[in-house]
Order: C-alpha cells, then structure tokens, then sequence
C-alpha cells in the first residue's frame, strides 16, 4: 500500500517527474481487491479465506496442484497404451503394430508408475519383471488369435516363453511350431540354434540326427513330396548355409572326420551324378549314393577318385578292372610321437598329445585293399565314418553358383585361402578363433597385402590355443596329398573364369607358405617351398586355357617378386601386360594386374620429397593408354601424364554413367568399376598427392551412395572395395612420410559407420587408435557404432582396443618381470572389459559365439581370479556345449579339473583322440 492508501500494482505506469513517496513493491498479483461484505468489511480477505470463513473449500479445478513430472509421464504413457490399445483392435492383422506393441511394454516398466522398477529392491524387481513379462505374453496370445499364421509371432512368445518356461516343455513348443511350418528355413535355423544350445538335453549324436531331419524335410518339400507347404524363395541358399552349419559344428566338435565325409559326398552328389538317378526326388538319389558310399571306391581328395557316375557305369559293365597298386608313389601316414617329453605335468602332455592326433587325424580312416586292410584294423572306431551318419545331410544344388561355392566352401574348410566365408547366418557360429586380430602382415605392405584371415573361422585339424599362432607348420603330407588331389579332380569340372578362380586359389595357397616362411625368417624351408610354388604356377601357365588369365600371371609374378627376384618378376608383369592388346581399362582383371605391379614399385620406391616412382607412374600410364609400358627407362613427360589422367576421368564418368543408366549392368561391370577407381587413386596419388586420390573417392561415393538400397549387396560391397582402398592409401602415405592421423582416423570412422561388419578396416582403426593417449575419442565411437550396428564385430574390436590399452598400462607398470605398485592402480579397465564382455555375450549373436567365450574365458584367468574364471566357464557351455575348444582352455586353465572335463567331454559325445586311460598306458610304457 502507498502512503496514500492505494494499491501496489507492478503493471508498468509511465515515469512522472514528481518524486515517489513510496518504494514500488513487485511480485505481488494485481487482482482486483475483493468486493466488500459482511465476512470482508475492509476487503483485504483474498478468495480463500472468505471461502473459508463461509465453510465451503475451492473448487476442484482449484484444489488441484500443478502436474508433477511423474504424474504428466504417467498420463501420457496411459494415453499411448490407449492408443496402441485402439490400433490394434483397428488392425489385428498388423503383426508388426504387435510386434511394437510388447516392445512397448518395456518402456512402461522403465518409466515411474505401476510397473517400475526401483534399485536396491530385488524382490520387487522380481516381481515387476515377471508381470511386464506376462503382460507380454498376454499381447502375444491376443496377436496369434489374430494371425494364427504368423511366424514371427509365434517366435517371439518362445523367446519370451524361455524366461519361465522348463527346457522340457519349451522344446514341444518348439517341435509343434516345426510340425506345422516344415518348410520355413529361417525357423529350423533357430530351431537348430536352440537345440544346439541347450546343455541340459545337448548331445552330438542328437544334434546331427536333427541336422539330418532338418535337410532331408526341406529336400522333401523342393522336390514337391510335402504336398501341403510350398518351396519358398530362398530354399536351396538357406539349405546351403545349414548345411554349412552342419559341417562347422561337426568340426568344433571334434568330428573333422564327419565333416570332412560330407563334403566329399557332397562333392560326388552333386558333380558325379549318375544320368539315370536325375530324374529322381532326392531320397531316391540318396539310395542310389549308398551303395557307391559303401563300396569302398576312393572318394573326392582321395587317390584314384573317378566319382559316383563312372563307378555306376562301371558296375553296369562288371565292375572295375584291377590296377596293381604303384609301391613307389605309395606314402605312409605321418607318423608322430604322442608324448614326447614325459616330465611334463599329466594335463600338459594331454594337450599336446591331443592336438597333435587333431592335426593328422582329421581324414576318414579306410582301409587300405592294398595292404589287404579291413574295418578291423582301424585302433579308433569313430575315425569310420558310416552313410548313416551323412546320408540325410545330402542336398540337391542347382544352381551353378552354389556349386562353385561348394567347393569353395570344402577349400577353405581344409586351409586353402579361397576368400569363402560362411553365411551371416551361421558365421558368428562358426567363429572360435582370434586369427581376425592379426595384423602383421597389413602393416608391413598396406598396398599389396594379400589378405589371409577367415574372418576368425578355424579350418579342419585346428584346436590350437588362444593366441596362439595363426600360421602353424601346415598339413600332415598326406593332408598336403588330399589337398593337391582336391584340386585335380575339381579342376576338370569348371570352365573359363571359375577355372581360372580355381587355379588362384590353388597357387595362393602355395604362396601363403612363402609369405609366412618370409615372416618367420626360415630360409631353409623358403627355398624347397619357392622351388615347388613356382614349378606349380609354371605348370598351371602351361594349360592352354590358363595362358591367357591375367589373375593367373598376377599370381605368379607376385611369387616371384616375395621370392626377391624382382626383375624376373618385372618380366613377367611385362609380359602379362604386353599381351593384353588393346583392352586397358575396360579389363577388369588387367587393371588388378596393373595395380598391384604399380603399388609393388610404390612400396619399393616410395615418392619422397614429392617425387613419384618412375616404374609405378609408367605403369598406370600405359594401362590408361592401353598399350605396354614397356621397359624404357625415364620419368613419363607431362604429356603422357596429362593424356592418361584424361582417360581415367572419361572412364570413370563412363562407369558411372552407365550405372545410373536404366539398365545397371551385370555383377561384372561393378567389378570393372572397383578396378579402375583403385587404379585412378593410385595414379592419382602418385602423381598428384594424397589429397587428389581423397578426391577420387568422394566423386565415386557421391555418384554411387544413393543407389546402394535399390541395387543391394553387390554395390554396397564395390563401394565397400574403394573405402578400403581410400584407407590403404592413407596407410601407405603415413609410413612413408609425416602426416598426420586425423584425416586417416575419420576416413576409417566414416567407413565404419557404414560398414560394421569389415574386420580389416577394424584392424586399423584399433591400431591407430592405440597410439592415442586419450581413450575418450574411441570408447564414444565404439558405443554410437554398437548401439545401432547388428554385427558382432564392433563389440569384439571393442573389447581387443581394450585389451591392447590394459596390456600397454600393465607392460608400464613393470620394471625388469617385478610388480610396479602404483599410487593409484588402474583398475577401471579391468571393470569396462569386463562389462563390455557381460554386454556383448547378452546380445543376439554373442552369446552363441565360441570366439567370444574363449576370449572371456582367457582375460578372466589373466587376472588370476580362478573361482570366477570357472563359472563363466561353465556358463559358455549352456550357451556352446558344442565347443570343443572351450573344454580344452578348461584343462589349460584348471589342470585340477582335467578328469571332470573330459569326462564332461564323453558325457556330451564330443571326439576325444585320447582317453586318459589310454594316456595312463602310454605313460607307463
């Protein structure tokens, strides 16, 4: 109030000259006084007060307090529930609307309200959990009345079901939902997936015979025999990857033998097909096989193997004619001392003895007619693989290129670097290995590195330790043997470029031993194996179809060049290039052939000081030209520079023209396109900078990116080609002059982003980003990249950069092998790997992958905590019981609890080679 009695108001009222006789006082309501009466003479009773003096209280509108943070995510949490309530009774038939429905269901239970869950109260959470987890299933129930016919849904009430379901009835569950879909290959493959992954019911035996069931039903279903389900598309590639899954799991197992039989089967079944049996359903073929199987005949990778079709058109005639065996070329099996060295501990020499009968013992035992064998004479029985145990596995493939893929497949499967990897479906699987690490061999040539690993998926006769070395000292010579007799019998029955693929494969198997003897520094060893490389490659050049075959030529100057003889290999590159007439860039497999001649010179004679190698610039230049490079000595003028440079921006706007043309092409031209890009970068580099081939690649993504989802796989995978290349050029520029990492780390970052699932490019990032003081920059992109990615890479090379650091701290904080104690210990580390480890095997694809069991498995014993080391042990055989690795790190890590692993072992019908109580008996002796 003023002094004059009126009110206070904080309304703005203009400025007067005269001076205020009062202090204006703000914050106060400039309501209208209240009217006065009987209960408020002087009216300085607000309405409350005069309400209350009446006897009567405010409205309800008015007693209501303002909305609370809870209470307004409360109602608006009601609202959505009302509003998926009201959508689905709308349309019942949108199985995904349901899908999101229950997936609602755990946002409500984490906001505040009926269903939260708040910490320190493990009772309630129980309980809160259990009844979000019923209402899910209650939704579910409501949604397959709705769509009887939905897979997806049915799929989603047994994932939730597991929670609180017994094994028992869950399996049922399972069986019906098979019964009534037998012809849905994505269902059988978890089907598979959960039976494999049960410990309490697993066993081999019970595994294989539902592998069996699995092929033999969907072969049922293409041939038409299940009148009621038809073949759906996509039928003969999901058969393909199961089986694939099949022969891995037999191979994890233990059972090399198993696996091995079923791709020789395969490989007979599906190339040496008898005429007469074509035309019948599967089931009826696999009855003709069996006796063929159980003949006695040599088999694919065996010695005198003819195939299926001659030996049926023999017995038609009489049976074979008898060959008196040849006692020269007769070799006998490797043999091997078991125990060489019996001071060691009992478990040691188990493991050892154990790994080396995996190595020699991974081909079926027949016996040998020549040496008048019978069944009898095999020591180990389960070396005797019967038709039983393949004769349902085996599939009918049509299709050409899943029979290339076959034998790619069995390549690999034996250790030849065909560049095969399994099917997404089951490659995370197949994984138990850490060879996806290595990274020796990328750094010291980043341009012309020939890229080795199998993406962490072991090959037959491997049970090698973690860490232990990816390059072991090969097949046994009668593994060396089948390999070679592979390769003949398959070689005949392709044509043109899968002939040629063939071929590569079978000299870059030879060269991996050279590179790795090179690696290792065994001269002694380089020299035979050089000498038998280059008389393969010279023999494979000799075939007339061969002549021809860039790839081929490739292959082999490369040898010669790792071999040191440069200028041997110079001639060789010459020549290739010589006859190559007129073609240039429009080859694909010229341009490779050019561009790994230019970057062996690059890497020989790096530019320095912005002098480009004069080899390397020459041979670009004539392959743009499309005419030899010729030998001339001299620095190629301007002209030719400028002229080249021209033909490679023509042939680029030519390439990208053409594929955003109506009509893109066919898989080649998009090879055609990865070639020539690498080949512009690299010239591009070499004589401009590293800047101009950044350029490059930009145009080539800007022109290509938008595409991608409506071509599909095989653009992303050429796109995927030139980010790789893009970082093996930064790579490159780094070793050879001062640059900084900045441009190299966000090249890889955005490559990442759009390709998770790449472990080369995950290799270097991890590198380069270990030489960084400050783990912030990398820890935030491994979260964004595994928040959103499906892959399992992310999360593996997560937890390696983890590692790496854990390992540089620990190699600080020892001086001279003693303990360094510090004044505050870095222990944070070992709680992040440890959580990255417990995030990643809760994932989709994590908990189910050998690999990342053993890796946890391995960090746990390094810190020496055995008591929780042996319970996650125990929890990756719920999860892998298949795993055979997994048993052996038990004994390497526990050697108390040997007798009790093994006999786990036995219990679940995995291959142990040698008993304890035989290893008693060869102890004794």
């Amino acid at each position: 109030m003023s002094e004059a009695g009126l009110s206070v108001s904080r309304q703005p009222v203009a400025l007067s000259s005269q001076p205020l006789s009062f202090i204006p006082v703000g914050g106060v309501d400039d309501a209208a006084p209240p009217a006065a009466s009987w209960l408020n003479p002087l009216g300085i009773y607000d309405q409350a007060t005069t309400q209350w003096l009446q006897g009567q209280g405010p409205s309800e509108q008015e007693s209501r307090p303002p909305d609370s943070q809870p209470d307004r995510e409360s109602t608006l949490l009601k609202a959505r529930v009302e509003e998926f309530n009201r959508k689905v009774r709308e349309n019942p038939r949108d199985t995904e609307l349901w899908m999101a429905f229950v997936a609602f269901q755990d946002e409500v239970m984490r906001s505040p309200g009926l269903y939260a869950v708040e910490e320190g109260e493990p009772e309630t959470r129980k309980r809160s959990l259990r009844l979000v987890l019923e209402k899910k299933l209650a939704i579910l129930e409501r949604a397959i009345e709705s769509n009887p016919s939905s897979v997806d849904l049915k799929l989603a009430k047994l994932k939730l079901c597991a929670e609180f379901w017994e094994p028992a009835t869950l399996l049922k569950e399972w069986q019906k939902l098979i019964f009534l879909h037998p012809n849905n290959t994505a269902l059988w493959q978890k089907y598979l997936l959960f039976c494999q992954s049960q410990f309490s019911t697993f066993s081999v035996s019970k595994i294989q015979s539902l592998y069996g069931k699995c092929l033999s039903t969907l072969s049922a279903v293409r041939d038409g025999s299940i009148v009621s389900h038809p073949e759906l598309p996509g039928t003969e590639e999901a058969m393909f990857a199961l089986f694939l899954q099949q022969c891995h799991f037999l191979r994890q197992a233990g059972h090399s033998e198993k696996a091995v039989c079923l791709f020789q089967a395969m490989v007979d079944f599906t190339f040496f097909k008898p005429d007469s049996v074509k035309g019948l359903p599967t089931k009826g073929q696999v009855e003709f096989f069996e006796p063929f199987w159980d003949s006695g005949e040599p088999r694919a990778g065996e010695k005198g193997a003819r195939g299926w079709r001659a030996w049926m058109h023999q017995q038609e005639w009489g049976g074979w004619v008898a060959v008196s065996p040849d006692d020269e070329d007769e070799e006998l099996e490797d043999e091997e001392q078991d125990i060489r060295d019996k001071t060691l501990p009992r478990w040691r020499i188990w493991l050892a003895a154990e790994r080396s009968r995996d190595r020699r013992h991974w081909r079926p035992w027949r016996p040998d007619k020549a040496r008048k064998q019978t069944e009898e004479d095999c020591e180990d029985p389960e070396r005797q693989v019967l038709f039983d145990d393949l004769g349902q596995s085996l599939i009918r493939l049509s299709s050409p290129d899943l029979q290339f893929q076959l034998i790619a497949a069995f390549l690999q499967f034996l250790g030849v670097p065909s560049g095969f990897s399994p099917p997404a479906s089951c490659l995370y699987l197949a994984m138990d290995e850490n060879s996806i690490f290595d990274n020796e061999l990328y750094d010291e040539k980043p341009l012309t590195f020939l890229d080795l690993s199998c993406s962490g998926v072991g090959c037959v006769g491997r049970m090698d330790p973690l860490g232990g070395r990816r390059w072991p000292r090969g097949p046994s010579r009668e593994g060396e043997e089948f390999i070679r007799n592979v390769f003949h019998m398959v070689l005949p029955l392709f044509a043109g470029r899968e002939r040629s693929q063939l071929c590569v494969f079978w000299l870059r198997y030879e060269i991996t031993k050279v590179i790795w003897c090179l690696h290792t520094k065994n001269k002694k060893r380089l020299k035979s194996l050089g000498k038998n490389c280059k008389k393969l490659a010279k023999n494979l050049l000799k075939e007339p179809d061969n002549r021809n075959s860039a790839c081929l030529w490739q292959q082999y100057a490369h040898l010669e060049w790792l071999l040191g003889n440069t200028e041997d290999a110079r001639k060789v590159f010459e020549a290739a290039l010589g006859t190559a007439g007129g073609r240039g860039l429009a080859d694909t497999e010229l341009c490779e052939l050019g561009l790994l001649y230019a970057a062996l010179e690059a890497e020989l004679a790096p530019p320095v000081g912005g002098a480009a190698p004069v080899r390397a610039v020459r041979v670009l230049t004539g392959l743009a030209e499309r005419g030899p490079s010729g030998p001339c000595p001299g620095q190629p003028s301007a002209v030719h520079v400028l002229k080249a440079r021209k033909a490679y921006e023509h042939a680029l706007q030519d390439c990208l023209a053409e594929r955003r043309g109506p009509d893109p092409g066919l898989p080649d031209c998009l090879s055609r396109l990865v070639s020539l890009v690498k080949c512009f970068m690299l010239f591009q580099y070499l004589t401009v900078g590293v800047g101009a081939a950044a350029r490059v690649y930009e145009q080539v993504f800007a022109g290509l990116r938008g595409s991608v989802s409506a071509e599909g796989a095989g653009l992303e995978g050429a796109l995927e080609a030139v980010a790789l290349m893009h970082t093996s050029l930064l790579r490159f520029h780094g070793r050879v002059a001062a640059y900084p990492l900045a441009p190299l780390r966000e090249a890889l970052s955005e490559a990442l982003r759009l390709y998770p699932g790449n472990q080369l490019l995950w290799r270097s990032y991890v590198q380069i980003q270990s030489k960084s003081h400050s783990a912030s920059r990398t820890r935030r992109f491994f979260h964004a990249v595994t928040r959103s990615a499906k892959h399992l890479e992310p999360w593996l090379f997560a937890i390696e950069a983890e590692r790496m650091r854990k390992r540089l701290v620990d190699a600080v904080q020892r001086v001279d092998g003693r303990e360094v104690h510090a004044t505050l210990p870095e222990i944070g580390l070992t709680h992040r790997i440890r959580a990255l480890f417990e995030s990643t095997i809760r994932s989709a694809h994590g908990s189910q992958c050998p690999l990342l069991w053993r890796m946890y498995l391995n960090f746990l014993v390094s810190l020496g905590n055995k008591e929780r080391s042996k319970g996650v042990f125990y929890k990756a055989l719920q999860n892998c019981p298949w795993a055979k690795a997994l048993y052996m790190d038990a004994v390497e890590y526990f050697p108390d609890e040997m007798q009790e692993v093994v006999d786990l072992m036995t219990e679940k019908e995995l291959r142990v080679r040698l008993p304890l109580e035989e290893l008693e008996l060869l102890l004794e002796d």
